[in-house]
């Protein structure tokens, strides 16, 4: 899904102009990148609100309309207002679809109830990474990539060498040599001291 947004070139900056925007429903935004200069902008607020609850809208290609001229454009940035549901500011990435680029793409843990760790073994899946750096060209780019733990047993680990990654994807960091850990089946200490008073038995 390609989101479609529309946007107006921002005229007045400052603290005051971007209080005003807010209080009208307005959001403050930059678009960064490609061979132009930065250019301000301003969104309505609650579409990019709702859209931020999607996790697809984190990584994936979104259409920028601004003042009729199309951008394609990635989320780089945003803030949130400390303590009210309210974005602050967003900042976009422009993407040219011919140059691979880097992205933060969430894992999805699956599976893990039906493991023999879970299942038979009273351990509990320890999940050491969120998200993964890939490389792709923008069209490329998976929204999520699916960590299985189905196999997974006791005192295991999941490593990124086991990511099945779609074609033209790279994961950045086996590219570095460094496969990070993603998951472990960990048995906590009051199983495994329960089973050996049970063996002792």
């Amino acid at each position: 899904m390609a989101y479609e947004l529309n946007a107006v070139k921002r005229e007045e900056m400052g603290t005051g102009a971007s209080r005003r925007l807010r209080h009208a429903g307005k959001l403050p935004g930059v678009i960064y990148g490609g061979d132009v200069a930065a250019t301000s902008i301003v969104l309505e607020h609650n579409p990019v609100f709702y859209a931020l609850k999607d996790e697809d809208f984190h990584s994936g290609i979104l259409n920028l309309t601004v003042d009729g001229q199309k951008e394609v454009v990635m989320v780089r940035d945003f803030q949130m207002h400390p303590y009210k549901q309210q974005v602050m500011h967003i900042d976009f990435q422009r993407v040219d679809m011919n140059v691979p680029m880097h992205v933060h793409v969430p894992l999805h843990f699956i599976n893990a109830d039906a493991s023999p760790a879970v299942k038979t073994q009273g351990a509990k899946i320890s999940h050491l990474l969120n998200d993964v750096d890939v490389r792709a060209l923008p069209a490329n780019i998976p929204h999520f990539l699916e960590v299985d733990l189905s196999a997974i047993e006791a005192g295991h680990s999941v490593h990124l060498s086991d990511l099945k990654v779609p074609e033209g994807v790279e994961i950045v960091a086996l590219v570095r040599g460094e496969n990070t850990t993603i998951a472990q089946a960990v048995v906590p200490r009051g199983v495994i001291e329960a089973a050996a008073a049970a063996a002792a038995e």
